[in-house]
């Protein structure tokens, strides 16, 4: 069984953590990953930079730019994960845009994914309709996991067609939360956690974007299954250094 779904049966809330590849350093990729699993983090999203990153917000564009300016490529990112396994047993997942794995080579890039031992993509890119005709079969042929974004716009139909080719679970990104609010997500975010649970879908939900301390993973993890950070963590990782995480990790799971 994929880790994700063996992640996905565990009688707990989840945390799983976004970071850019080559961020803060070009060689940091492999300790933050060692670090987050020893602090107690569930899953990972690795992100490959991309030059033109449209769906990330501007701290995640930034550690994007610099992990590039680091020298970080695909093939760099897949030397470095390499003996992964040896030391990381959560699942691991690639976040990351389309245009890249097309240069590489879809069905290439899908089986050195398996070769060392990635679990799951996420491509924001890639339409739901292309992947169901064009590259559902090679995904599942090496065994990963496509995870697709649903938002508050996204309709009833789109969202059940999704449900029913998805394997593992659906990211939800909330909007924001509320700017320079301490109380975290509104009640037109908390009324779209309610109306996704509500549908029972077969996929789990894990919601991403807005999340940044206890409170919000809290309050995100009432109705779903999981939450995903990556600003508050990159910003972490920015002021902090690889070797502080704990620090971070402490503060969400307290």
């Amino acid at each position: 069984m994929n880790r994700i779904n063996q992640k996905l049966k565990e009688n707990k809330k989840l945390l799983s953590i976004y970071f850019s590849a080559g961020f803060p350093k070009l060689d940091d990729t492999v300790s933050i990953i060692e670090n987050l699993e020893k602090n107690g983090v569930d899953m990972i999203e690795i992100g490959l930079p991309f030059s033109d990153p449209l769906a990330d917000g501007p701290t995640i564009q930034a550690s994007s730019t610099q992990a590039l300016k680091n020298g970080m490529t695909t093939n760099v990112l897949f030397n470095q994960l390499k003996d992964i396994r040896k030391t990381v047993s959560i699942p691991l997942i690639l976040m990351g845009y389309f245009n890249p794995m097309l240069q590489y080579g879809v069905e290439a890039f899908c089986k050195k994914c398996q070769d060392i031992g990635i679990d799951g993509l996420i491509i924001p890119d890639l339409p739901v309709d292309v992947y169901n005709e064009e590259y559902k079969a090679i995904f599942e042929k090496y065994g990963l996991i496509n995870v697709f974004l649903i938002t508050p716009q996204t309709s009833v139909e789109r969202i059940n067609f999704i449900d029913s080719i998805s394997n593992g679970f659906i990211y939800m990104v909330s909007s924001a939360s509320v700017t320079g609010s301490s109380s975290g997500f509104g009640e037109a975010q908390t009324n779209y956690f309610k109306r996704i649970a509500d549908m029972n879908l077969k996929n789990p939900q894990i919601i991403g974007f807005g999340i940044s301390d206890s409170e919000t993973f809290k309050q995100a993890t009432k109705y779903a299954k999981g939450a995903i950070i990556g600003s508050a963590f990159i910003k972490h990782l920015k002021s902090e250094g690889v070797t502080k995480i704990n620090n971070f990790t402490n503060l969400i799971l307290r």
